[in-house]
């Protein structure tokens, strides 16, 4: 039996036949339709007194929750083979709900005025049903939605630069990036192409308990589901512009695909590999490649899109070793550690590299992006006579025979190594002092990167977990340069700090440690009615494709390595901290067939991740009100791990989504996950196994709190702590607001149609 027949199986087994029977929604109906929601609906389901129970109130209690907190879009595991099994969060009637009260949101706000949004998709199960459902909820309330001809599957970063280019109203796009493959979820794209911020989520939930209320009142509410070929559901206009590909191009252009990057690919001898996980990045940059005329420097893998993503990150046991289906997920970056405590890496084990790459030379590139082609990860064949040095330097390998190996580098190390390649290049043509430089980054990546740029002279902006957060940094930029052009922009970090990023600046990267990154364009970014941007609002694999491909040929031609380069770098720039590593805790298995089990265990897990989280927001955020000092902070962490020194402890922060732990050598950040049971803890020193026992430890550790702890902060304000960083957090994200205000244009005019 295969490990997706086993999938198949569980889901199977553990769905009751009252779900397989209850087909409240006929996706498969291509007819126009009305659905009544029912008061039953609302309510548990009970075989005698309420077979109609879906039990939406609990649903929508849970969908808040992620609303609340989601930083790629609000996430859940789904029924993969009865998607209107509304036990688990993303479902059909949840998709059609959300849909609804986002148009009914967009119509309040945009009155009277022509709305058009967009809806693309990757390659999950259920994708392709849930985009039909989103165009044909829209197009019942007006609203012209604009999707892929034939619907096939574009990227993440696709679907939002459309939506900026073309002045859209926003889009829908479903993915859960690079999560296990029975997760889902709709990322929601706002008119500037970025993804909602958690006020912007709020407004169609809140939407969606205005609909409850009057079911209550009422009994019944309508919604009307277009037919599936309705005029308002528009293919050919995204064919008629070659689904946007040629304008993505134009934008490349003015950035990393320039002149000089597109003759150093072409130059290259070694053929570049691209793993194309899922499938769905080739139908799109395979046709940048050509246009470029560079197709011929890459090797592609997996050009076929599968649900199941190949197998990818699939195992039969788990990492106790107990039998059962268990998904590491697709990030290749991914550390496990085996019964004998040897850390592996389960994802690229999945790959059968060894196989793959057997015939290809020491030096060659594996460029790994995920199936919404936001992430990339960077590998090299490298010698095993290498692997000290490797190490010493903290590049992590995967054996691949008795004379090779893998690098794998981590976005840390990778996006470093782009960022300054970048760099030269601009210095090179002789761009480089027309505008002031800055990076922005989230917290939770590499402290070299501030080293890098401190050194530089460029300077950096820390935001929160999230690239919604690097975009909304890029607006409040973009905003202060609309208004008072000849003024210093000056944007407030999450730290707390001032930053002058000096007049008209240009950002050079924008990114994050688990593998996202975007790189601005030298001229400003104009949309169809004349909107400026100065980068993006979504990572971009294709765009960091083009850019490694080029730092990879630059290097060839002067024999050198990434790991060559990578020591160059650490070297020139006094970089101290040249290490990161983080740990991933996750307090259940998401891909538990058996939903009882799974919610149960997702509930547990979630407990267990509070505790650890306000074990040190706690104290961070009573340092930030001066109701305890940092010495007094030490004396509870030595108290509680005392194989850890905490001496050179210098500060502890809430930094929007986690805990900053400041050291004079390294930082630890802990941080739950906003969308799972899980908790992340990142480090970054010059110290591996200083920074590794750090993040270990304490992403580990309990939560539980003893008398010392209580003796400084008391229970209330223990208690209170999670809903204090909500208020500091939107402090943050309000402060300098990007005041601009979307105004529908003319589309007759804009787009022609």
């Amino acid at each position: 039996m295969s490990l997706e027949e086993e999938l198949f199986n569980g889901v199977e087994k553990n769905t009751p036949d009252y779900i397989k029977n209850n087909k409240y929604i006929d996706i498969d109906n291509k007819k126009e339709f009305t659905f009544i929601l029912k008061k039953e609906h609302l309510l548990p389901y009970d075989a005698e007194n309420n077979p109609l129970g879906l039990n939406l109130n609990n649903w929508l209690k849970n969908y808040e929750k992620e609303a609340a907190v989601s930083t790629a879009g609000i996430r859940g595991p789904q029924n993969i083979l009865y998607p209107y099994d509304v036990r688990f969060p993303i479902n059909i009637m949840g998709i059609m709900l959300a849909t609804y009260a986002k148009a009914l949101v967009a119509k309040e706000k945009y009155k009277g005025k022509k709305i058009i949004k967009l809806v693309g998709r990757e390659v999950r199960y259920n994708s392709d049903k849930f985009l039909d459902l989103i165009a044909r909820v829209q197009a019942a309330q007006g609203i012209e939605t604009l999707t892929v001809y034939e619907r096939k599957t574009m990227p993440i970063w696709l679907a939002s630069f459309l939506c900026f280019k073309l002045d859209l109203a926003g889009g829908e796009y479903i993915t859960s990036s690079h999560g296990i493959s029975v997760k889902n979820a709709t990322k929601d794209l706002n008119s500037q192409g970025s993804q909602y911020l958690p006020d912007e989520s709020m407004e169609f939930v809140n939407k969606i308990k205005e609909i409850f209320d009057i079911v209550q009142k009422k009994g019944t509410y309508e919604i009307k589901i277009a037919k599936s070929d309705d005029e308002l559901i528009n293919e050919n206009f995204m064919k008629s512009i070659n689904n946007g590909i040629d304008l993505y191009i134009e934008y490349l252009e003015n950035g990393v695909a320039n002149k000089e990057n597109l003759d150093l690919i072409k130059r290259t001898n070694n053929k570049i590999i691209i793993e194309n996980v899922g499938g769905s990045a080739y139908n799109t940059l395979n046709k940048i490649l050509m246009k470029f005329k560079i197709q011929n420097k890459f090797v592609w893998m997996n050009i076929e899109e599968d649900a199941f993503f190949h197998g990818i990150g699939k195992y039969d046991t788990d990492p106790m070793g107990n039998k059962c289906f268990y998904d590491y997920s697709v990030d290749a970056t991914v550390i496990s550690k085996q019964k004998d405590g040897k850390y592996y890496f389960p994802v690229i084990d999945t790959l059968n590299y060894s196989e793959k790459l057997k015939n290809y030379p020491v030096g060659t590139v594996v460029l790994i992006t995920d199936p919404d082609h936001d992430r990339l990860t960077v590998c090299q064949i490298e010698s095993s006579e290498k692997i000290h040095k490797l190490e010493k330097i903290g590049i992590s390998t995967s054996k691949l025979d008795s004379k090779r190996v893998l690098c794998v580098y981590t976005a840390n190390q990778s996006f470093l190594l782009i960022m300054n390649f970048w760099k030269e290049q601009l210095q090179k043509s002789g761009k480089w002092n027309n505008y002031p430089r800055f990076i922005v980054k989230t917290t939770a990546s590499a402290k070299s990167w501030d080293e890098w740029a401190e050194f530089n002279g460029i300077k950096v902006v820390n935001v929160p977990v999230g690239f919604k957060e690097i975009a909304n940094i890029m607006k409040k930029v973009e905003n202060q340069i609309i208004k008072n052009p000849n003024k210093d922009v000056i944007i407030t970090d999450v730290f707390g700090n001032d930053i002058n990023l000096g007049k008209n600046p240009r950002m050079i990267f924008g990114g994050e440690e688990s593998g996202g990154m975007i790189i601005g364009s030298e001229e400003l970014i104009k949309s169809k009615a004349g909107r400026i941007a100065i980068a993006m609002r979504e990572k971009s694999a294709s765009e960091a494709i083009i850019i490694a491909a080029a730092l990879v040929s630059n290097l060839e031609k002067d024999n050198k390595t990434l790991s060559d380069a990578l020591e160059e770098i650490f070297t020139k720039n006094n970089i101290i901290a040249k290490y990161d590593m983080r740990e991933d805790i996750a307090y259940y298995n998401e891909s538990e067939p058996d939903i009882e089990k799974l919610m149960q265990s997702k509930k547990e897990g979630e407990e267990k991740r509070t505790k650890n989280d306000l074990f040190f927001l706690a104290p961070a955020l009573a340092f930030f009100d001066k109701k305890i000092t940092l010495e007094q902070i030490k004396s509870v962490f030595k108290s509680i791990f005392e194989t850890l020194n905490f001496d050179n402890l210098i500060d502890i922060k809430f930094v929007g989504d986690g805990t900053y732990l400041k050291f004079t050598d390294k930082f630890i950040e802990i941080r739950p996950s906003g969308t799972d049971a899980k908790t992340k803890a990142y480090g970054s020193g010059a110290n591996k196994e200083d920074i590794s026992q750090f993040a270990r430890v304490l992403g580990n550790y309990s939560g539980n709190l003893n008398a010392l702890y209580l003796d400084l902060i008391s229970q209330d304000y223990y208690n209170n702590a999670k809903e204090k960083s909500m208020c500091e957090y939107l402090k943050f994200t309000n402060k300098d607001f990007d005041t601009r205000v979307f105004e529908i244009p003319d589309y007759d005019k804009t787009l022609k149609i």
